[in-house]
């Protein structure tokens, strides 16, 4: 029984010893990363790092992180960050956001991010590279304002990145429920009156070939570009509105998308009229749009229902036989 307890002892003090030579490691390894980004010439400060979990977990938590990109005019910063993983392996780590307001700057671009119980579950590999082999960013009610104005709300948000046997190959899936549009969008698009205040449904599924592994260089050196988007399926349903995607493009180095999206819209006419008021269809084009659209939506057996597809060729986009202007760039800043 002595000899037992002897051990169990050991073991005791021996875990005791990896556990705060851990915490000390992550709270080097998070530091010493925050120092390098400032010496390439980031603005990546916090004001205190602490770490708690003893003995089970390691729970390292960052008082009023801030970072800035110069490079891609990106900034970030919140009142707390908390990275939360079991003892035995760090690589399995829980990022728990702050409930608090969140700024999310491009260049002279702030948008405000208020999020309840927002966390991201990351999966690394072994190894120095810290290669992502899955993500999932849950949260409660959130909300995302632009000079106090409200832009979009969603009782939910659900986003999941899961590495494929090819590595820089991922299935990423997304919804949002409840999604709102805000007051500012809503102006834009002019939706009739009938439509309700919230999407029914709001998701995505794709698989996504980029240039390379999401890895720790992702945010130390440059972002993964996308080479090849295969879209199962984008479902979204706004009261009658109903529209589904789903196709493959092909993307080159500077972002321009090639291939077709195909795509069904139920009541398009609403949806013409949308994009009309918010610029995205000139004023001289909505005739004609509408008559072609018609008649490819009868010859379907229901006017109120069109099949179409998007083509992409040679930087710019076409729905049908109608061009619609240059495609967007497919870049990750």
């Amino acid at each position: 029984m002595l000899r037992l307890v002897r051990v169990l002892l050991i073991l005791a003090a021996l875990w005791s010893l990896y556990w705060f030579a851990a915490a000390y490691g992550l709270r080097a390894s998070v530091s010493g990363w925050f120092t390098a980004r400032e010496a390439e010439g980031w603005q990546a400060d916090y004001a205190e790092i602490e770490t708690s979990g003893f003995p089970l977990r390691h729970r390292t938590r960052l008082a009023a992180p801030a970072l800035a990109d110069p490079a891609t005019g990106t900034a970030w910063r919140a009142d707390w960050l908390a990275f939360d993983s079991p003892a035995i392996w760090p690589g399995r780590q829980t990022l728990h956001f702050a409930d608090t307001p969140q700024r999310l700057s491009y260049f002279d671009q702030t948008a405000v991010i208020e999020a309840k119980g927002m966390s991201a579950d990351l999966h690394l590999a072994p190894g120095v590279a810290l290669e992502l082999e899955r993500m999932a960013l849950t949260s409660g009610p959130w909300t995302l304002q632009q000079e106090e104005e409200p832009l979009a709300e969603a009782e939910s948000l659900v986003l999941e990145m899961v590495q494929t046997d090819t590595p820089e190959t991922y299935r990423i899936a997304a919804s949002a429920g409840e999604f709102t549009p805000g007051t500012t969008l809503r102006q834009v698009l002019r939706p009739s009156s009938a439509l309700p205040r919230s999407f029914e449904t709001a998701q995505v599924e794709m698989t996504v070939a980029f240039d390379k592994t999401w890895d720790r260089s992702a945010l130390e050196d440059r972002r993964p570009q996308p080479q090849r988007v295969d879209l199962r399926l984008a479902e979204l349903h706004w009261g009658e509105l109903r529209l589904f995607a789903a196709g493959t493009l092909n993307v080159d180095e500077q972002g321009i998308p090639t291939g077709e999206i195909a795509i069904k819209a139920e009541n398009w006419r609403e949806m013409l009229a949308m994009a009309q008021a918010a610029g995205a269809l000139p004023p001289r084009a909505v005739e004609p749009a509408a008559r072609v659209l018609g008649m490819l939506a009868g010859l379907g057996g229901n006017p109120a229902a069109l099949d179409a597809q998007l083509n992409f060729r040679d930087g710019y986009v076409a729905l049908g036989p109608i061009p619609l202007g240059p495609a967007p760039r497919l870049i990750l800043r």
